[in-house]
């Protein structure tokens, strides 16, 4: 008896996992180019190969401009535009980096919304379920019985998510 509860909380957390994953890359496409080029931006910015990039740049713009090859004038022999350069790339990354973080941070509360909601939903369908228990083993009838049919399907994750985007935005619409 106990294998088919599993196999059937198998396919409830595949379901549930699936559409986590769905619902992630439906927001995804959703975001505007610009927020898809920051996030471009933060990522390769927050990565080794951008150190190595900027690492190389400043070994041979210092080389350069000490005069090592003769053949090659300093242009930046005070590294004054080195200085400016890096000040100017600072400020970009800098604001790709906010942008990223503003969006995680958006992400971030929506799974505390549907984190509570799953909780609020916990603590309704236990609540049902002992005051089930209570009047079955005391034989009388309540109005919870009328939700009992309800209580034993699963949630679905995806209308859930949906429904508090639609009333998110119906918020921030106001």
């Amino acid at each position: 008896m106990a294998a088919p509860q599993s196999a059937d909380m198998q396919s409830v957390l595949h379901n549930n996992i699936q559409a986590l994953v769905d619902h992630r890359r439906e927001q995804e496409q959703h975001r505007a180019f610009q927020d898809r080029i920051a996030g471009v931006i933060s990522r390769f910015a927050g990565s080794m190969a951008f150190v190595y990039l900027h690492l190389a740049i400043l070994i041979v713009w210092v080389v350069l401009n000490l005069g090592a090859i003769p053949a090659i004038p300093p242009w930046d022999p005070s590294f004054v535009i080195l200085a400016m350069v890096a000040s100017v790339e600072a400020i970009f990354l800098s604001t790709f980096v906010l942008i990223n973080q503003n969006r995680m941070a958006e992400l971030s509360e929506r799974r505390a919304e549907l984190d509570l909601q799953i909780s609020l939903l916990n603590e309704h369908e236990t609540t049902r379920l002992i005051e089930t228990a209570l009047t079955e083993r005391l034989k009388v009838s309540t109005p919870a019985d009328d939700e009992l049919p309800q209580l034993a399907q699963n949630v679905d994750p995806q209308a859930v998510m949906s429904q508090i985007e639609q009333v998110s935005k119906n918020q921030t619409k106001r």
